[in-house]
């Protein structure tokens, strides 16, 4: 039996692949971005509290309304803005099934899809499998700022999309304010739906803030802000993200995702809505990361990597040009069987496969294992 593969030149996914890897030849795995430490047990707790109390069964299809609530107030509290909890709040398998979700109800075939690389490698294979064309627009390094000229060369009668992430994974770059005005300048009488990965919202350093669309008046009425309590919360296996959208688009979103997913775990969106209510859970996420990223590049300060500014998320990139020639992914490898850590190349990122002898490392992980992950970069 022969199968047309939509995907023909898709293969397993570079972070299962890298941890797969890590687990064969044990070493330390700083390749996908997940912590290695426990999630709050008041959280725990609250998901079994509600599982005792016989909430195991289906939510609304746009989650449950506690949460949204909750949710609604997280984001007056962080951005100032007002949202509708009934129409504008849809609770989502992950911030991926949003971005799935969102991308297959509004993306056709021929239209074009604006990303900006190094992405996340989910994006454009989705966009592939709704017979949408991935325009790639490359951030100017080193700073890995958005090049708003060619951005705007690359707009036509064709874009129906332009995909944003801040911070941004893998490099950790932000947008700042300007990005935003620019954006709306571009997008402005257009039909173009801006998509802005936020996932990381909250993981953001040294007295920063985090710029997100939900912020800009303009820009909010023709976006979707996809988030993830995933990341915040330390349970990225728990797969709970939600969007926030327009009425006009949730609506046809909501279509898909209604398909795609329907909903997500009752108990756990109860036991999240009960933890927000202290504001504090998520708005000192940003200086708990930083403290783990300072002692990270503190402990390899010493070694031949040099590393690159990280605004936000829980990766560090390192630079190993003064190391070897070797191609990323390569070393990649190497440093995982020879040495016993595990990283993502950043040539995986680009749809050119650009390699500039970079690797990302998540360091979202305890004290013990960066220092163990130091003292193996610091050998080399």
């Amino acid at each position: 039996m022969h199968i047309n593969s939509k995907l023909p030149n898709v293969g397993t996914t570079i972070f299962a692949t890298m941890s797969k890897m890590a687990k064969d030849y044990n070493a330390l795995n700083l390749s996908q971005g997940f912590p290695d430490f426990p999630v709050s047990p008041e959280l725990i707790e609250g998901v079994y509290h509600y599982m005792k109390a016989g909430f195991n069964q289906y939510p609304p299809m746009t989650g449950m309304p506690q949460l949204r609530e909750r949710i609604a107030e997280k984001i007056e509290k962080s951005y100032g803005t007002k949202v509708n909890v009934e129409t504008e709040i849809t609770l989502t398998a992950g911030a991926i099934e949003a971005i799935n979700a969102t991308i297959t109800s509004l993306v056709n075939k021929g239209d074009e899809v604006i990303i900006m690389d190094p992405a996340y490698d989910a994006y454009e294979p989705i966009i592939t499998l709704n017979g949408g064309i991935t325009i790639p627009v490359s951030l100017k390094q080193p700073n890995f700022a958005i090049d708003w000229e060619t951005v705007k060369e690359k707009v036509n009668a064709k874009t129906r999309m332009i995909i944003i992430n801040s911070p941004h994974n893998p490099t950790g770059a932000m947008i700042e304010a300007n990005d935003l005005a620019i954006l709306a300048e571009i997008t402005r009488d257009t039909n173009i739906i801006v998509l802005s990965d936020e996932v990381y919202e909250h993981i953001v350093f040294d007295g920063r803030a985090h710029e997100s669309v939900l912020k800009h008046e303009e820009l909010r009425q023709r976006s979707v802000a996809t988030f993830s309590f995933g990341k915040t919360f330390h349970a990225t296996g728990w797969r709970i993200g939600y969007m926030v959208a327009p009425d006009w688009i949730s609506a046809e979103v909501r279509k898909v995702h209604q398909y795609m997913a329907f909903t997500v775990h009752t108990p756990s969106q109860l036991a999240i809505a009960d933890y927000l209510e202290n504001a504090d859970h998520y708005n000192n996420l940003g200086a708990f990361y930083q403290q783990k990223r300072d002692l990270f590049l503190d402990l390899i300060k010493d070694s031949r990597f040099e590393s690159l500014p990280s605004h936000g998320t829980y990766f560090q990139l390192l630079s190993y040009k003064n190391i070897s020639e070797k191609p990323d992914l390569e070393m990649a490898e190497w440093l995982t069987k020879e040495k016993g850590i595990a990283s993502i190349p950043i040539s995986v990122f680009y749809d050119t496969k650009e390699d500039n002898k970079m690797l990302r490392f998540c360091f979202a992980k305890s004290e013990e294992t960066l220092t163990k992950a130091a003292e193996i970069l610091c050998a080399i």
